[in-house]
């Protein structure tokens, strides 16, 4: 992998992996457009942990009083009723279903999960989804709102992500809306649930840096995910106050369009479905 590759790349991760348009298969595009390969589902992996550690610094408060929480609530009956020890809760139940799924399909998630018709449908069709759900949705409802079958579905929704073109965020953000709640709550909430999923499975697939062919070594992985970081930290900023005043309709065609765009050039020829 090339220094240019790593930039763009990191740059990529960074600007996407909040927004609601799935950042593994902006880096799944970009790679086969751009270069001609597919950086592998370990980058991808990988270069999250820069963005998580972002979101780690970004909520620190948030996070630290919902573990202190959460710890106090284990051995003190009345703070169990405390709205953000059963949020802490939520979190560590709803990654469940991303870890045992991605556990159990880890071969098809790195193989025929990143076929580029298989990204450009989960594009369009979670595009619509998303849409529909910023339509219908009430956005009443806040965190401390949050029941415990909301929070199982908000996992299951974090979930689907494991296929590339569906979005951890899009998912978490359209399940969100569909249940009721505001556009800040459902992207606050998205950003807790990724930090356990996201940091486990970088740091199980770091040990394959540098073992394939024609990808990252470890210095090039390191400042790709820097820039993730560095990029991504600046994205949480802008997307929460950009939620706060706007619906989410610039995402839902932006989708769409990609992945109309996608389909064309996939049977034009103009790219392969497969590196």
């Amino acid at each position: 992998m090339s220094w240019l590759e790593v930039i763009v790349l990191g740059l990529v991760q960074g600007l996407t992996e909040f927004l609601p348009i799935s950042s593994s298969a902006h880096l799944r595009i970009v790679s086969e457009v751009f270069f001609g390969n597919d950086p592998g589902a370990s980058f991808t992996a990988v270069s999250q942990l820069g963005t998580e550690a972002a979101v780690l610094i970004y909520f620190a408060r948030d996070i630290g009083h919902l573990v202190a929480t959460w710890f106090r609530g284990i051995t003190n009956a009345e703070v169990r009723s405390d709205p953000d020890y059963r949020l802490s809760w939520l979190v560590i139940i709803g990654t469940i279903p991303i870890g045992a799924l991605g556990f159990v399909f880890k071969d098809q998630i790195e193989t025929v999960a990143r076929n580029l018709w298989v990204i450009a449908t989960t594009m369009l069709v979670f595009g619509i989804l998303l849409g529909l759900a910023e339509y219908l949705g009430k956005q009443k409802l806040e965190l401390r709102d949050m029941s415990w079958r909301d929070g199982v579905l908000l996992g299951l929704a974090q979930a689907m992500a494991l296929v590339p073109g569906v979005s951890r965020s899009g998912g978490t953000i359209t399940v969100g809306l569909a249940l009721g709640y505001t556009r800040e709550a459902a992207v606050r909430y998205s950003f807790l649930l990724a930090i356990p999923a996201v940091v486990a499975a970088g740091l199980f697939q770091i040990s394959d840096i540098g073992v394939t062919p024609g990808g990252p070594d470890a210095i090039q992985m390191t400042v790709g995910t820097i820039i993730a970081f560095v990029v991504g930290f600046g994205v949480i900023h802008w997307l929460l106050g950009f939620v706060k005043r706007n619906s989410v309709y610039v995402f839902v065609w932006y989708r769409i369009v990609l992945g109309v765009v996608l389909f064309q050039a996939l049977v034009s020829g103009w790219i392969a479905a497969t590196s």
